[in-house]
C-alpha cells in the first residue's frame, strides 16, 4: 500500500513538474520571451516534433488539413518573428505588413516559392527557407507513373472494365502509345528532370532531347541528353514532361504554339506547375487532336472546379497534386522547413535557403 502512495505521489509531481517546464519553455535562459513563430497547417509530426523540442520558440498553429482562412492568417501573425507556411498561402505585402517589423524569417515547405513575394522579402530583409532536394525521388516517381497511365490509357481502362465496355478482344481496341525506341523532350533539366529521364531510360528511350534556359552539360551527361531549342524539342518528342519552375518567363508558355508544334500521336506531362500550360490552348489541342493525350498533376487554379471542361475528356488524366505524397518525402519536407525555420530565427546557415 505504502509503494502505491509513494508512486501515485511521484506521478503527482512529476506532473507537476512537466506544467512548470512547459511554462519556462516561453523564455530561455536571459529571460527574455522566445520567439514566436506561427505554422499555418497541420503539418506531418516530423516538422512538428522539431519544432516543439527545440525549446527555441513559441508556437501557435492552424491545427488543421484545411488551408488557415486569410483573415485568420493576418490576425495570427501579427508580432510574430517566424512563419511557416505552405503552398496555399500567398505571402506578399498584405501578409508581411500584418506581421510587422519583428518577422525574421519565412520557411516554406515547398520546393516552389512562387507563393512568396521575393521583392518584398528582400525589401524588409526577412530571410526565405525551402524544401528541394528531399522530394526529387518522390515526384520523378510520380511523373513516370503519370506519363504511363496517360500513354496507355489505363484510366480508361479501368472504366471500361467497371461499366461493361470490356468485351471480345479487339486488335485495336484501347491501344495507346509505348515508351519502347520514343524519344522524350524535357522541359527543364534540373534535379527531377534529370530524375526522371533515368528512370525512362530501362523503358528503351532512344533519345533524350531537353531545352532549359541553357545548356546544362554536367547534368545531360549522365542520361546523355541533347540540348535544343524549344521548337525542335517539340516537334520530335513523342513525350514532353514539364519540370521548371514557375517565373515570369514560363508562365503560360506551354500553349497554342508548342501544341502546334508537337506530333498528333505526342504526349503532354505536367508535374511542374499548373501556371506554365495555357489551360484553355490544352484544351483545344486535346479536343482538336492536335496531340494524342495529356497528364496533369498540377493545374490553375487547384483545386480544379469539378466541371472543368478538362474533366470531361477521356485523353486528359489529372491528379490532385500528389507528386510529393510519400509519407518519408513529406515528413522530410516538414522536417527540413522546421530546422530552416530554426536556424533563421538563430542567425544561422540555413538547409536550404533562397538567397534574395
Amino acid at each position: 500500500m505504502g509503494t502505491l502512495c509513494h508512486l501515485r505521489r511521484l506521478k503527482t509531481r512529476l506532473v507537476s513538474e512537466l506544467h512548470l517546464w512547459s511554462k519556462l519553455q516561453a523564455t530561455n535562459a536571459t529571460g527574455k520571451q522566445l520567439p514566436r513563430i506561427y505554422v499555418t497547417r497541420k503539418i506531418p509530426q516530423d516538422g512538428m516534433k522539431i519544432l516543439s523540442q527545440s525549446g527555441l520558440c513559441n508556437i501557435e498553429q492552424w491545427d488543421s488539413d484545411e488551408p488557415v482562412p486569410r483573415q485568420e492568417l493576418l490576425k495570427k501573425i501579427a508580432g510574430i518573428q517566424g512563419l511557416y507556411c505552405l503552398l496555399t498561402e500567398k505571402i506578399d505585402a498584405e501578409v508581411l505588413d500584418a506581421a510587422g517589423p519583428s518577422l525574421q524569417v519565412v520557411s516554406t515547405m515547398s520546393v516552389g516559392y512562387d507563393h512568396v513575394s521575393l521583392e518584398e522579402l528582400k525589401k524588409r530583409g526577412i530571410r526565405l527557407g525551402y524544401t528541394p532536394d528531399v522530394l526529387t525521388e518522390a515526384v520523378a516517381e510520380l511523373t513516370v507513373a503519370l506519363l504511363l497511365a496517360t500513354s496507355r490509357r489505363l484510366l480508361e481502362a479501368v472504366d471500361e472494365a467497371k461499366n461493361g465496355g470490356w468485351g471480345t478482344w479487339k486488335p485495336l481496341w484501347m491501344c495507346g502509345y509505348g515508351l519502347t525506341d520514343s524519344t522524350v523532350g524535357i522541359l527543364g533539366l534540373g534535379r527531377i528532370g534529370a530524375a526522371v529521364a533515368a528512370r525512362l531510360k530501362p523503358f528503351g528511350v532512344k533519345r533524350f532531347l531537353y531545352a532549359d534556359t541553357g545548356p546544362r552539360p554536367e547534368v545531360a551527361v549522365k542520361i546523355t541528353a541533347e540540348f535544343v531549342p524549344l521548337d525542335e524539342l517539340a516537334r520530335h518528342s513523342d513525350f514532353i514532361v514539364v519540370c521548371c519552375a514557375l517565373t515570369p518567363e514560363t508562365q503560360g508558355f506551354c500553349g497554342n504554339k508548342l501544341f502546334s508544334l508537337m506530333k498528333e500521336t505526342a504526349i503532354f506531362i505536367n508535374t511542374s506547375r499548373g501556371g506554365v500550360v495555357n489551360q484553355e490552348d490544352l484544351y483545344q489541342a486535346l479536343v482538336n487532336g492536335q496531340i494524342a493525350a495529356a497528364g496533369l498533376d498540377v493545374t490553375e487554379p487547384e483545386p480544379l472546379p469539378t466541371d472543368h471542361p478538362l474533366f470531361k475528356l477521356k485523353n486528359c488524366v489529372i491528379l490532385p497534386h500528389i507528386a510529393s505524397a510519400t509519407v518519408t518525402t513529406r515528413n522530410s519536407m516538414a522536417a527540413l522547413a522546421a530546422s530552416n525555420l530554426l536556424a533563421g530565427l538563430q542567425g544561422k546557415a540555413m538547409g536550404k535557403e533562397v538567397l534574395l
